[in-house]
């Protein structure tokens, strides 16, 4: 195990120290035994990584027997884009030794305190030191190798052809999300995600991917995007990409080869069946955008499968050259610089066979995830894919796994044997589904239906793996009309309730766009002005169609694809030209530009709490301690060390009784304390106490 010590600074500001590993492995023993190593050596300044003309460097030494330091060798630490300061040297093993760091040029703060470390054979040869700055506030100091920069980030997704247009022409591009980077870091945000961009249709809105190493013209070009990375990288942004490697476009040379001849190379990179013996489709699966799964080919009599669109034919991860291909295209965007992948609908990738679905109901196909949710050799598939990518680089990994029960979560994500770092579970976005049904025949959640879901994968995964937190994405509806109130009287207040509810606990927060504004579900009067090929498909085989427009307003995608609504003037401020889907008309009252300078705005209350969060490891790594909760008041707490909050949020338009809380108020989204055994109406409160 690595041995740490702390020593505060005698400066004006404290810093905490702390160590983790990563990649373990073993050393001879024995008459072989080793007396020292190689290690990587990474110091991250959460706060100072990147100041203009400051190049740190590592000094190794020893105390003499009068305290003072004596240097033994000095090391130049080069700065890499993941925001580490890093060197290779030879450590002595079981022999203590001191080390400290030393900044050339002016930063806020010096240290000069030389710090005892002892290493033995078990330990992994990257080791990383963390420099936290933590004005005002205690040292804390977590000596743990569980601790992971994606563990203590907060992510925030970007939609490119809904976010900022820069060349007038209605969709969003890439040189318009580097023209608001300076605005993404204000928020306090560490990492962007980043939905397709890839060369595609545009079918499924870039999620048909037809070259999977270029740009679409749509969003701008490869050097847009090498400038985006870069600019990001200059202001401590990290950017995800999504790998969309369930099913590609078919309109991928890999798929137009594929369906040239069944003697072709490329035939079995996609998933080709016969007729049955009836002459039709070869199972009777529905599709996730309605109709069949499969798509009968003229030229070869024989049907390939898409569980999406039938332009998003599935590839057949049962082909190792398919696979290959994919771990080369990951190579290749990670060699440019990227910092990690959001895995589009990933457990689906491998099937357990091909067998009719049960019968739901009247209908030609019937839902048949039991043969490809989470199938045999998914796990075989990522391990491999971990092996020959994901462990050659310090990124972060997260998995779209709809479906995915909790012991699959804990499976996929468990830190020294899982195959990714988090994922999406989709139980929480199920909650307002009628259960077992599709998503659109929808009914009202409950609060004790959130609790059920977040108590269970909290606890579940405790100790495990890891939590994605989010209530909004591209595919879900706005969270303030979903879970909140949008009246003018409660908006703010419930999108801060909401917000407060989910970054508070365990698990990585994702921000999606416009979600820090309190952006909201849209109304359009036609069904053409949507543009969803999901719902438009839904819309046109429903046979209630005012009962599927109550779908549509509730559940359906384009309610988080309206663009961001940057200002109150023309387009939003979006674009100079009508964009590509309709702007939501609430954009004159809610919008970036008049909640940027205001205290009380959910803008300003989003940027406080994630400062908080960067402040208070409690927050990241503090146990999460389930609480009885009523049916209007979700309460909670979360206990690190000696720490212990509790969170209180009124789900209702109504006051709430609660009991007498322990502690200082930490957070609150009404500007009074008001009645303390009392929730107004949204009222969330965050209490902190030491025991």
């Amino acid at each position: 195990m690595i041995k740490h010590s702390c020593v505060r600074t005698s400066t004006c500001n404290q810093v905490s120290y702390y160590c983790h590993q990563r990649r373990g492995f073993k050393t001879q023993v024995g008459a072989n035994r080793m007396t020292s190593k190689e290690v990587k050596v990474r110091f991250r300044f959460e706060k100072y990584s990147n100041l203009p003309g400051i190049e740190y460097h590592l000094s190794i030494g020893e105390l003499s027997s009068n305290g003072a330091w004596v240097e033994k060798g000095s090391h130049r630490l080069e700065y890499l884009p993941s925001g580490c300061w890093s060197t290779q040297l030879r450590l002595p093993l079981e022999k203590p030794f001191y080390y400290k760091y030393v900044a050339d040029g002016e930063v806020p703060w010096q240290d000069a305190s030389p710090r005892k470390l002892c290493i033995d054979s078990t330990d992994a040869d990257v080791l990383e030191v963390c420099v936290v700055d933590q004005p005002d506030q205690s040292a804390t100091v977590v000596n743990t190798s569980r601790k992971k920069w994606w563990k203590e980030s907060v992510i925030y997704q970007i939609y490119p052809r809904s976010f900022c247009d820069s060349n007038g022409d209605g969709i969003g591009d890439i040189p318009g999300i580097t023209s608001k980077l300076d605005y993404i870091k204000d928020l306090g945000v560490d990492v962007i995600w980043l939905s397709p961009v890839y060369k595609s249709p545009q079918d499924d809105n870039g999620y048909d991917i037809s070259d999977y190493c270029d740009i679409d013209p749509t969003f701008g070009t490869l050097a847009d995007w090498d400038e985006l990375l870069r600019k990001a990288h200059e202001r401590g942004l990290k950017i995800v990409m999504d790998l969309v490697v369930n099913h590609s476009s078919d309109e991928h040379p890999w798929f137009i080869q594929s369906r040239s001849s069944k003697s072709d190379p490329h035939r079995d990179w996609y998933i080709w069946k016969p007729a049955n013996a009836e002459g039709k489709e070869p199972t009777n699966w529905l599709s996730f955008f309605s109709g069949s799964t499969w798509e009968f080919d003229e030229n070869s009599r024989e049907y390939y499968l898409h569980l999406f669109s039938k332009k998003q034919p599935d590839l057949n991860w049962e082909n190792p050259k398919l696979r290959n291909a994919v771990y080369d295209m990951m190579h290749f965007w990670l060699k440019r610089g990227i910092d990690g992948f959001r895995m589009d609908v990933i457990n689906l990738i491998s099937k357990k066979s091909y067998e009719d679905a049960k019968k739901q109901g009247e209908g030609t196909y019937h839902w048949g995830g039991e043969f490809f949710f989470h199938g045999p050799k998914m796990m075989e598939y990522l391990l491999e894919m971990k092996e020959q990518v994901l462990s050659k680089y310090d990124i972060m990994s997260v998995g779209e796994t709809p479906g995915a029960s909790i012991d699959e979560g804990a499976m996929m994500t468990k830190e020294d044997t899982g195959p990714v770092n988090m994922l999406f579970q989709f139980e929480l976005m199920d909650v307002d589904t009628v259960p077992g049904h599709p998503k659109w025949d929808f009914t009202d959640y409950t609060v004790q239906g959130l609790k059920e879901v977040m108590d269970r994968w909290e606890t579940g995964l405790a100790g495990k793996g890891w939590n994605s937190l989010y209530v909004e994405n591209h595919d879900q509806p706005r969270s303030v009309s979903r879970f909140g109130d949008p009246s003018p009287q409660y908006h703010a207040l419930s999108a801060k309730m909401l917000a407060t509810w989910l970054h508070f606990m365990q698990g990585t927060p994702y921000v999606y766009q416009g979600q820090e504004i309190g952006m909201t579900n849209v109304k359009f009067s036609e069904i053409s002005e949507y543009r969803d090929l999901e719902l438009l498909n839904f819309f046109r085989e429903s046979h209630d169609k005012s009962r599927a427009l109550e779908s549509i307003y509730r559940k359906g995608r384009d309610n988080a694809r309206t663009p961001f609504q940057w200002n109150s003037r023309n387009f939003a401020g979006f674009s100079t030209k009508e964009p590509w889907i309709k702007i939501n008309p609430n954009y004159t009252t809610i919008n970036a530009e008049s909640q940027q300078n205001d205290p009380h705005s959910i803008l300003a209350f989003y940027k406080k709490l994630i400062a908080l969060r960067k402040k208070n490891a409690v927050m990241v790594y503090g146990d999460y301690v389930p609480m009885e909760c009523s049916d209007q008041v979700y309460a909670y707490g979360r206990k690190f060390d000696s720490q212990i909050l509790t969170v209180y949020c009124n789900f209702s338009g109504r006051d709430a009784a609660i009991s007498a809380p322990q502690g200082e108020i930490m957070l609150q989204n009404y500007e009074d304390m008001g009645d303390v055994t009392h929730l107004r109406p949204w009222e969330a409160r965050v209490f902190s106490a030491n025991t």
